[in-house]
Order: C-alpha cells, then sequence, then structure tokens
C-alpha cells in the first residue's frame, strides 16, 4: 500500500536526515493519501502511503512502538489476519481496526527473526529494534512488493524504486554488467539468474521469500520458504479433493477482495481468470457491490487468421459467456485504439526503472491499470500464476508418467480419452507422450529446434562468461516442448528469478496508479494445497487440469469449463497496431546498430540480418524471434541512452 525507504548508519554517525527528505521527494510523483516520516539518532523510515484497505485508512507508518522500542516502515497487505489474531491473542475489540503494519510487528515482538514465516500476504518491511540495535526487514514468499537498497561501509539505505536512491549523493550510478548480460543472453522474459541482482551494480534487492538481518555492520540473507512444498494430501474422493480445493481458493480470494474501494479484475477467456472472478463475484454479492472486470480485444480491423486454429486472438465470446453465467460483474473491452508495443517504450521504461522484455502486451497492461484507476479500483484481481496451481494438470505428461511406469491399462485409457477429448489420432498422441517419456530418444525424431538468435555481443557475452551461466540453470533453451512439466513446475517454485518478475511490474504499477494487483492462484496456502495434490486429481479420463475443472461446476459456463481444445492468445495485434510507425521502427533498429554507445553489448550482426528478414510489416511476424530481438535491442538502447 506504500513506498518506504529509510537509512540505517552502523557507526554513530547521526542520520543526515536530508538524505532521507531527498528520497521522499523522489516519491511525491506517485499519488499518495499520506506521507510521514520517522527518525531517531542513527535510523530514518518513510512511507509514502497509499490507503487500500479500510484499515490503513488514517494509519501512522512509519509507527513506533514506545512500549517494545520497535519502529516499522511497511509496503504491505497482510492476508492470514484471522490466523493471527488468534496466534498473537488480541483482542476481538481492536481486530477490526489494527493495521497490517502493527500485525507484522506484533509477529516480529513474538517470533523474532521468524516472523516472516508466519505471514501471509504481499509484503515488503523493514522494522528498527533499538534494544537489540539491529535492522530487519523481508519480502514475500513470491516478491510480490520490491525492496532495493544500497549497502557501503558506514550504511545501509533502502526504498521500494531504484531512482530515489539514485538520487542521493553517495550511491554511484554505474551499470552492472553481468545483469545486463544475463538480460540479453537469455531467450526467456526472465531478466536474471540472480535474484538479489539489480541493472545497476550498486543497488541490489531483497530477494523473494528472503529476510534481511543488519547488525554491527554486518547484512546478511536467511531463505525463510525455500518451496511450498508439503506432505502429500490423502482423501477417500475426487468430491473431497474438489471441496477442498473451494475451500482454500475461496479463503485466498475473499483475503483479496479487503478495500473500501471498487474491486477489479483482469478478465480473459481462460479459466484461472475466470475462476478469480466467479468467486469473487459471488463473494462480493453479500457484500452488496459488484466485480469489475476490465478485458483487452484486438482492434477491429485486426484479422488473426494466421494463428493456429487452436488459438484465438479476440476472447470477448468466451469472456461474456463467463459474465453472464457468473452474474454481479460489470464488464468492460478494450481495444486500446493507437498504443502499441512501440508507443509505450519510454513509458514503461520510466516505470520499470529498467529494461524489460513483455513488450507484446506491455501496451494493454498499462492501459488495463489506467482504465482502472479512472474507475476508483483498489484491488485489481488477476490469475497470473494459475497454470502452476489451480489449473494444473498437463495430460501429456502424466501419460509421459504412465509411460516411464509401465502402467500399460492405465496409460491406453488416458491415451484413448485424450484423443477422443482434443479430436486427435490416438498414434500421434502416443508418439508426443514418448518423446515426452524418453526425451534422448525423442531429440532423434523430432525437427532440430529454430534457435532464439543471440541479442548479446559474443565479446561481451565472453568477457562475463554469460552462456556458461545460463546453459548451467538451462535457460540457453528455446524449444522446452519435451522437457517434463513436473520439473518445470519444480523449478517455478524453487528458484527465485521466476518470480521477481510480476513482482516488480506489480509494484511499480500499483504506485503509478494508487491500486493493487493481487493474485488468489499466487496464494502461499493455496500453492501449498495445490502442490500437495495427487497427480491422479489433476488429470482424470483424458481431462488435463482435471481438479479446477470439476471444481468450478456451477461457477463457470461449460463453455470455459470444459474447453480443452481452444487458448486465448493475447497480444496477436501487436505488429498490426505498428503498421503505421513500422518504417520508424526499422529506422530507429538500423540507428542502435551502428551506435558505439550500444554496439558493445549487442549482436549487430544478428540484428542486422533481422532487419533484412522483416523490413515490411506483417502481422504475423509477432511472434517470430527477428521481431523480438529487434524490439528488445531497442528497448535496451533507449534504456542505455534515457538511464544509463
Amino acid at each position: 500500500m506504500s513506498a518506504i525507504a529509510g537509512i540505517f548508519h552502523y557507526d554513530q554517525e547521526p542520520i543526515n536526515i536530508e538524505h532521507g527528505h531527498r528520497m521522499m521527494f523522489d516519491l511525491e510523483k506517485y499519488p499518495a493519501d499520506d506521507v510521514q516520516v520517522w527518525h531517531h539518532e542513527k535510523i530514518f523510515l518513510g512511507c509514502h502511503a497509499q490507503w487500500i484497505t479500510p484499515e490503513s485508512i488514517g494509519e501512522q507508518l512509519p509507527y513506533y512502538d514506545q512500549n517494545r522500542k520497535l519502529a516499522i516502515t511497511a509496503d504491505a497487505i497482510i492476508d492470514n489476519r484471522e490466523e493471527l489474531f488468534e496466534k498473537l491473542q488480541i483482542e476481538r475489540g481492536r481486530r477490526a481496526e489494527i493495521p497490517d503494519s502493527e500485525l507484522i510487528l506484533l509477529a516480529y515482538h513474538k517470533w523474532a527473526e521468524d516472523a516472516p514465516k508466519h505471514l501471509i500476504g504481499d509484503f515488503a518491511f523493514m522494522i528498527w529494534d533499538e534494544r537489540k540495535q539491529k535492522l530487519f526487514g523481508a519480502r514475500d514468499f513470491s516478491g510480490s512488493r520490491t525492496l532495493y537498497f544500497h549497502q557501503d561501509q558506514s550504511r545501509i539505505t533502502f526504498c521500494t524504486l531504484m531512482q530515489p536512491l539514485l538520487a542521493l549523493p553517495y550511491i554511484p550510478k554505474k551499470l552492472n554488467e553481468d545483469w545486463v548480460a544475463e538480460f540479453l543472453a537469455i531467450p526467456l522474459t526472465v531478466d536474471a539468474m540472480d535474484g538479489s541482482a539489480t541493472v545497476y551494480e550498486n543497488i541490489k534487492q531483497i530477494p523473494p521469500s528472503h529476510s534481511v538481518s543488519v547488525v554491527n555492520g554486518k547484512v546478511s540473507f536467511t531463505r525463510y520458504c525455500s518451496s511450498p512444498m508439503g506432505q502429500p494430501l490423502l482423501l477417500k474422493s475426487n468430491g473431497e479433493y474438489e471441496e477442498a480445493f473451494r475451500e482454500v481458493f475461496q479463503q485466498a480470494v475473499s483475503a483479496r477482495l479487503r478495500t473500501h474501494r471498487q474491486v477489479g479484475a483482469h478478465l480473459s477467456g481462460g479459466l484461472d481468470s475466470g475462476s478469480v472472478a466467479s468467486f469473487a463475484a459471488r463473494t462480493l454479492r453479500n457484500e452488496n457491490k459488484r466485480l469489475h472486470t476490465f478485458s483487452y480485444v484486438p482492434v477491429d480491423d485486426f484479422k488473426g487468421d494466421w494463428t493456429p486454429r487452436s488459438r484465438f486472438a479476440d476472447e470477448r465470446p468466451y469472456i461474456r459467456s463467463t459474465v453472464q453465467h457468473v452474474g454481479n460483474i460489470n464488464d468492460s473491452y478494450f481495444d486500446f485504439q493507437g498504443l502499441s508495443p512501440l508507443s509505450e517504450i519510454d513509458d514503461w521504461l520510466d516505470t520499470m526503472e529498467m529494461p524489460y522484455k513483455f513488450f507484446e502486451n506491455s501496451y494493454w497492461l498499462k492501459g488495463i491499470y489506467e482504465k482502472a484507476h479512472q474507475q476508483e479500483i483498489g484491488i485489481l484481481l488477476n490469475g497470473q500464476r494459475g497454470n502452476w496451481t489451480i489449473s494444473w494438470g498437463p495430460a501429456l505428461d502424466y501419460q509421459a508418467m504412465l509411460m516411464k511406469k509401465m502402467k500399460w491399462v492405465q496409460l491406453h485409457h488416458e491415451a484413448k480419452q485424450y484423443s477422443i477429448n482434443m479430436g486427435s489420432g490416438r498414434k500421434r498422441v502416443l508418439s508426443l507422450v514418448g518423446k515426452k517419456a524418453f526425451p534422448l530418444i525423442g531429440k532423434l525424431f523430432t525437427p532440430k529446434e529454430v534457435e532464439f538468435p543471440s541479442l548479446i555481443n559474443p565479446q561481451f557475452a565472453q568477457k562475463t562468461n554469460v552462456h556458461s551461466k545460463i546453459q548451467e540453470h538451462g535457460f540457453h533453451r528455446t524449444d522446452y516442448s519435451n522437457q517434463s512439466a513436473y520439473e518445470i513446475r519444480k523449478t517455478q517454485f524453487e528458484q527465485l528469478y521466476y518470480w521477481s518478475l510480476n513482482g516488480t511490474i506489480g509494484t511499480k504499477l500499483s504506485l503509478r496508479y494508487a491500486l493493487w494487483e493481487r493474485d488468489p492462484t499466487n496464494d502461499l496456502r493455496v500453492a501449498r494445497f495445490c502442490l500437495s495434490v495427487p497427480e491422479e486429481q489433476y488429470v482424470q479420463n483424458g481431462v488435463d487440469r482435471s481438479l479446477i475443472r470439476r471444481a468450478t461446476v456451477n461457477y463457470l459456463p461449460d463453455k470455459i469449463r470444459l474447453n480443452q481444445r481452444t487458448r486465448g492468445v493475447q497480444g496477436a495485434d501487436g505488429v498490426h497496431r505498428m503498421a503505421s510507425s513500422w518504417d520508424a521502427f526499422i529506422q530507429e533498429a538500423e540507428a542502435y546498430v551502428q551506435d558505439p554507445m550500444i554496439t558493445p553489448y549487442l549482436n549487430v550482426q544478428e540484428l542486422k540480418r533481422a532487419i533484412s528478414k522483416i523490413r515490411d510489416a506483417k502481422p504475423e511476424y509477432v511472434y517470430q524471434f527477428d521481431f523480438r530481438i529487434l524490439m528488445r535491442g531497442l528497448i535496451f538502447s533507449r534504456f542505455i541512452k534515457k538511464f544509463a
């Protein structure tokens, strides 16, 4: 709900208050309901507050507890309030009004550095423990909120954003070449592999799932949540699993509706966002509120006839079926005419404070935030993590597991039913299953994958040894079709670099538009539940994502719930939107591949080849590698010129 900032001196030197106020001044461009600071001798804390929850209205933050000698500044919404009330033995008369920051402070007083293990929600906070002369803080398990810091011999300085740190005279502005190399070399949208690194050498970040402790000039990090994986959940029937799912998911959705303002939601034509919207709209009906949904649609003159038959760009028929079935929804559809991946680059660089790769969806993501802000939305729901939690269930990978375990009868049944459901031949299904079950053999019968063009300058790559690093993490690949979905899912919850991007986007857009994007499919309780459910619940009778399809009977229309054959594809009209500015795009690309400020970082030969291949705008270029590396190169070049 806030941007936070602070300075802590290790030695006995008093704080230069002007440094603290300078950071707070740099936050003034963002809307705020209140701005407060607190300082004492060698500690300064600040909070640029946006009041989202009812309890945050008028909240004193930073807050100093005179009895416990603890001070806190926090950017947090805590979701397991009822559980904490009981554990902390808080009187019932206080529970309705106590702010989340005070809950965090009381949790620290009870559990000390184990406090983050007891917190569920989106949070980043710092606590000054006066008695122990210690600064302690943490970031939630998936890094939903950012927290950057600079450390030198005499102090640690932290802030929700990077630019306020760079405004201070003692923090040099220098590119982190290792981060830049990883950003350029990794084909995926992952920025870098080091969860504590940023684009600037002198600014680090607290990684997701980590706490930080600063005592006697020593800064130490602890990973307090290594994986949500728990003990297997063994119930007696499908019905019991479905009911258990509905209970934990309803708990996660309800916790994220806590706002004194309006509630909104991203809504596509799929299972994840549809399930979030359905559970939310039902709950809001009891509060005499309506759910406001926001959906991106292509511009009217776009024709996506080049997309695969299994994908559709205009999801309106599916979205409207959800809206009509669920009820209590005010639905809105926006094509953001005039916006494109190219038109929004400078704005996104200002927001992100770093280069980015998700340009295909950039214009409508920001556009939905703007529309939600105009409608006074406080909470904007989404289902981004759903593929790995609530709608998990890869049919082909499940069948591959059966094949490796030689469970032939069950494999025969699943493959037969899946081929019927998908309208595909059983031989083709078993061929795909075999390639997944035995990937080394599958490679012999699979055409060589088309590699993502190398964007990084070969000399720069050699200097930073980046190719060895990304190969170690498996990021040198482009095609993951034969890789086990189970292995990919495991790394999704273990490797921190998968989590930071969503939190970075969400935090920085939320500050700009004074609303919080919240994801019930990313709730820690939901993740733990979904990871504990047996695989047999996720794939049954040739139906993928079986658990959520069964659990949402009456919640979603069958058109959504039982749809296995088609899926929406977002951002398909990106190149179409750029048609009128295509010449300018190509000209800028030709300029940056000759710019001596940019060429030490980029693979000029590969970029020139890409330019020669896509000189004329064609809508189908939007997902082609040549267009992607040119856009990534352009975004990177603008960042270097503007911020480096």
